[in-house]
């Protein structure tokens, strides 16, 4: 969204963006546009910028095109279109992706790993092409430590470890089809499809040493985008934890709560008094507006460039900020400007209790709150179900925190500094 307003600003380099979204016709691409892009608050200086002629100034800008990159040639059915666009396009940004650490794995799969398969196929008909950027995660390099290089995932090493007949494609399209074939012939819900394929996507990220589906899936892209390129010029960026906007176009601004945002919001409510996090731990973070101008950057230097290019959007190497410190500026914040809830009243916050091992913060949970659950179902069965209510939702609340943290532990607990020598 924000590199879609940065390239509307007026740039007579930028003469067109074709911008492929999810829908299932031109109507539908257009509406989703308007309603999920432009009319979100982030286009607000450009609007006020060109008043009453924003909509005509947008539409000789950006063409709207139904797709999906999870289909071959980019799921575009209009042949003219798309002669259209491998006659045009120069530059091609792809960002798609689903970014839940836990989706169900063969929509991860899909779209994060096989998806950008059909992104280079397209790629590769674009006479014009000057680079294909893949927007990706600098959390493809899993658990390492140290000093982490620019360079792509190993599938060889990393994954099969020295094997080196093995088709990751058709081995994990088999176990994928094996598994919903299970859960079918089973009568399984779609509920219980959903919540088996999120848990089976965190098995197959751990079997080939990645800690969520999410960060594995983006790696497994970035082998494929590295497999499959030939002479295609690619550059790829790899953001770290992205942040609301520092400046432009105007400070602040973040769509939806991501990563960290979530823990702050957590933590100023009240609700979160404990953390498993290793207070020197530097935490990687970038906000969203530098994450676009290295984006342009990039594309501004790379034009036709043989080899792959990747950088490493972050502050760890050169501007390193520690977990215990972005506990100090937040719980300052919130004890001067405290969050209000519903009712009006202002929420104080104390300081967070942080646990830098697994150990101990299950040793912790155990004693505050699993054990009082057991007590709780032992006092409901004795009081014939009375309870029941209170149980399944406090059960059900502790294991979505147990989650939460089991998903958030390799980056509250990370070792690693990204290099940044291309930046």
């Amino acid at each position: 969204m924000d590199i879609c307003g940065e390239n509307t600003k007026g740039s007579t380099r930028c003469e067109k963006i074709y911008l492929l979204l999810r829908a299932s016709n031109t109507n539908s691409a257009t509406n989703r546009m308007h309603n999920e892009i432009l009319g979100k608050e982030l286009f607000r200086v450009l609007r006020d910028k060109h008043g009453a002629d924003f909509d005509s100034f947008v539409s000789q800008k950006v063409v709207a095109v139904a797709g999906d990159v999870t289909s071959e040639n980019l799921g575009v059915k209009d042949f003219k279109l798309t002669e259209e666009m491998c006659n045009e396009t120069e530059i091609i940004l792809n960002s798609a992706a689903t970014t839940n650490f836990d989706e169900r794995y063969d929509i991860a799969l899909d779209v994060n790993t096989f998806g950008i398969l059909h992104v280079v196929s397209f790629a590769k008909k674009c006479v014009k092409l000057e680079m294909l950027l893949h927007v990706s995660t600098a959390y493809v390099c899993g658990e390492r430590v140290g000093l982490i290089p620019e360079d792509l995932p190993s599938l060889t090493d990393d994954i099969v470890k020295g094997t080196t007949k093995f088709d990751f494609k058709a081995q994990e399209k088999i176990v994928v089809e094996k598994k919903l074939t299970e859960l079918k012939a089973q009568g399984a819900t779609e509920e219980v499809i959903t919540s088996t394929m999120k848990d089976f996507g965190i098995e197959r990220a751990k079997h080939y040493g990645w800690p969520n589906t999410y960060v594995f899936t983006k790696a497994m892209g970035e082998v494929f985008l590295g497999r499959s390129k030939d002479e295609l010029p690619v550059v790829i960026i790899r953001p770290t934890v992205v942040t609301s906007t520092y400046k432009e176009p105007f400070p602040g601004w973040i769509q939806g709560f991501r990563t960290i945002d979530s823990v702050i919001a957590g933590y100023c409510k009240g609700k979160l008094t404990c953390l498993l996090a290793d207070p020197t731990t530097v935490f990687d973070m970038i906000p969203v507006d530098m994450v676009v101008n290295s984006i342009i950057s990039a594309m501004a230097v790379n034009a036709n460039q043989s080899s792959i290019v990747i950088y490493h959007v972050g502050s760890s190497f050169r501007n390193p900020i520690k977990i215990n410190s972005i506990h100090d500026f937040v719980f300052r914040h919130f004890t001067k400007d405290p969050w209000v809830d519903k009712d009006g009243n202002l929420v104080k916050v104390g300081k967070c209790t942080m646990f830098s091992t697994m150990a101990t913060f299950r040793m912790y949970m155990q004693i505050c709150f699993m054990i009082p659950l057991e007590g709780l179902k032992f006092v409901n069965k004795a009081c014939g179900h009375y309870f029941q209510d209170s149980y399944v939702t406090y059960s059900r609340k502790l294991k979505l925190v147990m989650r939460f943290v089991e998903l958030y532990k390799p980056y509250m607990l990370f070792k690693g500094i990204r290099s940044q020598s291309q930046v």
